[in-house]
C-alpha cells in the first residue's frame, strides 16, 4: 500500500506561504476539523497556547490527488538553495509543440510572479526540446515551471 505524502515548508509566514502556493497549484485552505467554525477554534480546543495559532498553515487539492502542503513557521530564515523543489508541469508535455509549451510557461510565469513569486532563470538548453523557467515563491523557496 503506497504511503501518503505531505509536502512541508519550513517559512516565516504561514499564511502568506499558503496563500500562495494554493494560487500557484489551484489548492484551497484546508477546512477546519468537523464541529469547528475555524482552525484557532480548533487549537485551542486541543490546547495549543494563543500565541501560537498562527505557526502554522496548510493546503489541499480540491480533488483530493494532490499531496497536503503544509507550512511551518520556524525562527530561521532561508539561507542556502533548496535540496528538494516542486516542478510544476504547466506545459503540457512533450506532446505538445515547443511554442505552445513556452507560451503556456512563460503565461504561468506572469500569473505566479503578480501572486508574488519572483523569476530566476529561464531554463531552455540550445538544441534541446525543452523551455523552463525557474522560479522563488515569497520566501525565496526556488520551484520550475515546465
Amino acid at each position: 500500500m503506497a504511503i501518503q505524502v505531505q509536502v512541508t515548508f519550513d517559512c516565516a509566514d504561514p499564511a502568506r506561504l499558503a496563500r500562495f502556493w494554493a494560487e500557484a497549484l489551484h489548492y484551497r485552505s484546508e477546512a477546519p476539523p468537523a464541529g469547528f467554525d475555524d482552525w484557532p477554534a480548533f487549537l485551542r480546543s486541543i490546547g495549543v497556547p494563543e500565541e501560537e495559532l498562527n505557526d502554522g498553515d496548510s493546503v489541499v487539492d480540491p480533488d483530493g490527488a494532490g499531496p497536503r502542503l503544509y507550512f511551518q513557521q520556524v525562527p530561521e530564515g532561508k539561507t542556502l538553495k533548496n535540496r528538494l523543489h516542486l516542478d510544476l508541469a504547466v506545459g503540457g508535455g512533450r506532446s505538445v509543440p515547443l511554442a505552445t509549451r513556452r507560451a503556456r510557461v512563460e503565461a504561468e510565469a506572469d500569473r505566479l510572479v503578480a501572486a508574488g513569486a519572483t523569476r530566476l532563470r529561464v531554463n531552455a538548453p540550445p538544441g534541446m526540446d525543452q523551455y523552463g523557467v525557474v522560479m522563488s515563491d515569497p520566501e525565496g523557496n526556488e520551484f520550475c515551471l515546465h
